[in-house]
């Protein structure tokens, strides 16, 4: 009986770390090349298994995919694709199943966020009610730290990272020329529903009075005048003010500052223009010169400046999904568990899917203080140990080098094609 073949593919938006995973997949799984077969990974997420679209990563040296720990973004693509449930949308989870039972594909590795911790459940399910076994894992990441069971997700510590030093950067910056220029900055940041990005501006704080003298949190009801007085405040006792806000900033009611009335792929409001918006607002009520930025992608993507610890743990959390399919393990998560104790430690847990599928963690109420406008010594305690170390590429002619995949595809073997 010819060995199991493994299917990976990556979900949602990318970070600067997903590859880690990928590369930690990718080597485990050939380091038991008596247990599984050939790795196919999907051409632009799941989207490559509908449409049998599979990429065959045996034609990857081992260097390249060693490189991968090195690479930002997805290097076999991804997708925002949302799959209904099985009622509203069976055709598309037989269709996995299909193309998993041609090219004799015995485990499913999706790494992603919430909505593919869901589509891994449901392809789980699937494949066991149809009666094909698969094992089914999934790799946690994403950049907005708000999987629940999980210590930390893969992804954000490096956004953490980047947001914490850029905060900084553009802080003494703004506070060298405040004097006659800028006395308003405005750093708009991801994060839906959870504030954990915006949180990690709070890490460029060394003592009393340092920025981000305000941040903007999901969590915490935007209140236009109490914003308005703190800004004042600020710049009256420092001649500057810096605002790191989440793009998931809402009033009361809930309505997002910078809702676009738009829907993405996943049916998740379109946001965007919240630093624009605020940078107006100070100018109108208060009549200060800013300026604003939108780290966006940059966030997510640079990796030039990732932490060690988040490559250590997204390496970790593929090659322990692995370890997990060979030991019969199904519909799970491995999840990063953080030891007791001063000292940070760490090690991978495991976490039933069931219990992850759009489940979403919100910042802690004691995360932030209690005028909601900053992070305390708990949230610090927390996200300090998650930016730490430096994990460099290697440059060449001053740049960073990064891999790029044959990504060979593999000969169909089905006749009909699927449309999404």
């Amino acid at each position: 009986m010819p060995k199991k073949n493994a299917f990976y593919a990556q979900s949602g938006g990318v970070t600067a770390v997903i590859n880690a995973s990928a590369c930690g997949t990718i080597e485990t799984a050939r380091k038991h090349k008596d247990k599984i077969g050939k790795v196919y990974a999907g051409r632009n997420g799941i989207i490559g298994a509908l449409r049998e679209e599979l990429i065959d990563t045996s034609k990857e040296s081992r260097a390249a995919i060693h490189g991968l720990l090195t690479t930002p973004s997805g290097a076999f693509g991804s997708c925002r694709h949302k799959m209904k449930s099985i009622e509203e949308n069976r055709a598309e989870y037989e269709r996995l199943i299909e193309v998993f039972k041609a090219h004799n594909i015995g485990y499913f590795f999706y790494n992603g966020g919430g909505d593919s911790a869901d589509t891994c459940l449901k392809v789980s399910q699937l494949s066991e009610a149809m009666g094909y076994p698969l094992q089914a894992i999934h790799i946690p990441k994403t950049i907005d730290n708000d999987l629940p069971l999980t210590d930390n997700c893969p992804g954000f510590g490096s956004v953490a990272k980047y947001i914490a030093i850029s905060t900084r950067e553009a802080a003494l910056d703004v506070a060298s020329m405040c004097e006659s220029s800028t006395k308003v900055f405005i750093l708009e940041v991801m994060g839906r529903h959870a504030g954990w990005i915006a949180a990690a501006g709070g890490l460029a704080a060394e003592q009393e009075g340092d920025a981000p003298h305000i941040i903007l949190f999901p969590e915490i009801a935007f209140n236009r005048e109490k914003f308005l007085a703190k800004v004042k405040r600020t710049v009256k006792k420092h001649g500057f003010c810096v605002i790191v806000a989440s793009e998931g900033a809402q009033y009361k009611d809930g309505t997002f500052l910078a809702e676009s009335g738009l829907k993405d792929a996943f049916g998740h409001s379109q946001l965007g223009g919240l630093a624009p918006n605020l940078a107006q607002m100070v100018k109108d009520e208060l009549g200060y010169k800013y300026h604003w930025a939108v780290a966006d992608y940059l966030q997510r993507s640079a990796r030039h400046i990732a932490s060690q610890t988040d490559v250590d743990q997204a390496y970790a959390v593929g090659e322990a999904a692995v370890e997990m399919a060979l030991a019969g393990k199904n519909a799970v998560m491995p999840a990063i568990v953080r030891g007791k104790g001063k000292r940070y430690r760490w090690s991978i847990g495991e976490v039933p899917l069931a219990d992850v599928a759009n489940v979403e963690k919100m910042m802690p109420r004691n995360f932030i203080t209690r005028d909601g406008f900053n992070i305390t010594d708990a949230a610090r305690d927390y996200l300090e140990p998650l930016i730490q170390g430096e994990a460099y590429p290697d440059y060449k002619r001053g740049m960073p080098k990064y891999v790029r995949l044959k990504n060979e595809m593999v000969p169909k073997k089905l006749k009909k094609s699927f449309k999404i």
